[in-house]
């Protein structure tokens, strides 16, 4: 006799290790292809579908939601793209040889001459994308509920902090709600050797923001993917609902 398409054989060879500790349940249930199809849940369905009072059986039929995640999945995602936002402008500063925007060119003087010199027009337009984008990811990680971009972004405030003289210095000045101010006139008039040891070279406060950003970045995504639902019409699904009937089982 088959169910939904799967006969005895295939369904035994799938539920034969609930019992015990072989690894073919795992394997199974590693199986995305089967889960995003559907095929796990109507097995789990043909299954249990016999015994009206199986636990397992009343979880398949009722669970709408398998999201463990603490955040929703559209927090999670504007994490995710402010913090990658972020290490590319911090990137875009840290880029070395021909790339950087520290290196010298060749610019016109108030008198006419020519010398080597930082475009600091060019350096500005970074560091003020670097601006806006610590800002957006200060923004989005706002009351957020994981406990692993709580701290990396706790960190990464602290980090800004320790550097507020520095910054003060190149005309950047941290507000009260953590977000940053740049004021172009005074950046322009810095001393763009200093705005190049904050932002450019290993071991500099926009090497260490870059790393920061990639940590949450990394926990947005590790934390989204708990967001992955497998609903109870057999397909997989993706919302900002909280649940956790099927982890309760397996």
């Amino acid at each position: 006799m088959s169910y939904f398409g799967f006969n005895n054989n295939s369904i035994g060879t799938l539920f034969s290790s609930l019992g015990s500790n072989s690894t073919g349940m795992g394997n199974i249930l590693s199986d995305y292809a089967s889960i995003k199809s559907g095929s796990y849940y109507k097995l789990l369905k043909a299954y249990y579908g016999t015994n009206s009072n199986s636990s397992v059986s009343k979880a398949v039929e009722s669970s709408t939601s398998t999201s463990i995640a603490k955040d929703s999945t559209k927090k999670l995602s504007r994490i995710e793209n402010s913090a990658e936002d972020l290490k590319e402008s911090a990137d875009a500063l840290l880029a070395k040889g021909s790339k950087s925007v520290f290196q010298k060119v060749d610019v016109k003087q108030e008198d006419g001459s020519v010398k080597k010199d930082y475009d600091t027009e060019a350096i500005y337009n970074k560091v003020n994308d670097f601006v806006k984008n610590y800002n957006s990811l200060v923004t989005h990680t706002e009351n957020a509920k994981t406990k692993s971009i709580n701290r990396n972004m706790t960190q990464l405030i602290s980090l800004t902090d320790r550097q507020e003289k520095n910054l003060s210095k190149i005309g950047i000045t941290i507000n009260d709600d953590d977000s940053l101010s740049i004021d172009k006139d005074a950046f322009l008039k810095a001393d763009m050797d200093k705005v190049k040891n904050l932002f450019n070279g290993a071991g500099s406060y926009g090497y260490s923001v870059s790393a920061k950003a990639n940590m949450i970045d990394y926990y947005a995504q590790n934390e989204s993917n708990k967001s992955n639902t497998y609903g109870s019409t057999g397909t997989y699904n993706y919302n900002y609902s909280y649940g956790s009937y099927y982890n309760s089982y397996f």
